[in-house]
């Protein structure tokens, strides 16, 4: 095994972040079970924040991004695992303060790694990375809050339609047999998101328009929201009785306004969601659903493949608003 590999770096100087391919040693990675060879991670938001040095994501430079990574075990300290064997990583701190999967190797603690599922490749698992994980455990907490049999003849909504973790919801939701309205910054992208099964298409605007505040018409069973701010309090207004909204992001804002009204007179819930320190085994319970009754056929029309030469512009344009479906990132 060569001791030397290819990462993208960011490194800071005198408050200035940049980023760029180095080599670095094998032996500086952390301590930890695993030591992986990776062959593909995917790029996240929080990716973005952590290579530019925006607050809340990493600590200390320089650091190698990359909150997903999937590869084979080149070295194992645990029984578990075995040399060989192909393994997801995604979330705990990998990427974050841990030198994460945008280089061609990580070391991890094995309570972080699952097995691929059979039926799972590796590209198709890091085309869904943590933002199909995401919206996956989204789909998962509706269907449990609600304990109904699937989502036929339901009415979904979902918030940010074009970005990694909404794009994956409104294709899974329309798979399951949901009717799914699609919500939209971007004017220009009603064929990509009638591609993916959206039903009906609203912009930020005509949501303003349709909803009411403090509470109107019950317009949706069901919803997943990724931006938050006034969007997450005008969908919380147009829910059915026993409707809940599923939150895992914050690009409208930490803050939201909401009456008490949704709740007590409609029974509604609003289902906050982690990705990050969720038990393993719920992840892996995920992840067997998207290799087996969740596999999604179109998940590779929506996936842009990228070197981690070519990476640094797709950081720029996630962070711009930009991204539309996944990037994928081939180590």
């Amino acid at each position: 095994m060569t001791s030397n590999f290819r990462a993208l770096e960011a490194s800071e100087s005198e408050g200035k972040f940049d980023l760029s391919i180095v080599e670095k040693k094998v032996d500086d990675l952390p301590e930890g079970d695993l030591l992986v060879k990776v062959s593909y991670s995917s790029l996240n938001y929080k990716d973005a924040m952590s290579a530019t040095g925006m607050p809340g994501v990493t600590r200390n430079y320089p650091h190698i991004p990359g909150i997903d990574a999937v590869g084979a075990v080149v070295n194992s300290e645990v029984s578990d695992f075995k040399e060989g064997d192909d393994v997801i990583v995604t979330g705990y701190d990998l990427g974050m303060n841990t030198s994460g999967g945008f280089g061609e190797y990580i070391r991890v603690p094995a309570t972080w790694a699952i097995h691929l599922p059979k039926g799972l490749s590796e590209k198709q698992s890091m085309s869904l990375g943590t933002a199909g994980l995401t919206a996956g455990l989204s789909v998962h907490a509706l269907d449990s809050f609600r304990k109904w049999a699937g989502f036929k003849e339901t009415k979904s909504i979902v918030t940010g339609s074009t970005g990694g973790v909404g794009s994956v919801s409104v294709m899974l939701l329309s798979k399951l047999g949901s009717e799914v309205t699609a919500v939209t910054g971007k004017d220009d992208q009603a064929d990509f998101l009638s591609s993916l099964g959206a039903s009906n298409i609203l912009s930020r605007e005509e949501l303003s328009e349709t909803a009411r505040k403090p509470i109107g018409k019950s317009l949706w069973d069901i919803g997943v929201d990724v931006v938050s701010g006034e969007a997450l309090s005008l969908l919380l207004t147009s829910l059915s009785p026993g409707g809940a909204v599923a939150c895992s992001g914050l690009v409208g804002g930490p803050s939201f306004e909401s009456s008490i009204f949704p709740f007590i007179l409609r029974g509604n819930a609003l289902i906050g969601i982690d990705s990050v320190e969720i038990p393993l085994k719920t992840k892996e319970h995920i992840w067997e659903h998207f290799a087996g009754d969740w596999a999604l056929d179109g998940l590779e029309a929506i996936t842009k493949e990228v070197s981690l030469d070519n990476l640094e512009t797709e950081i720029t344009s996630i962070l711009n608003g930009n991204q539309v479906g996944r990037v994928l990132v081939k180590i």
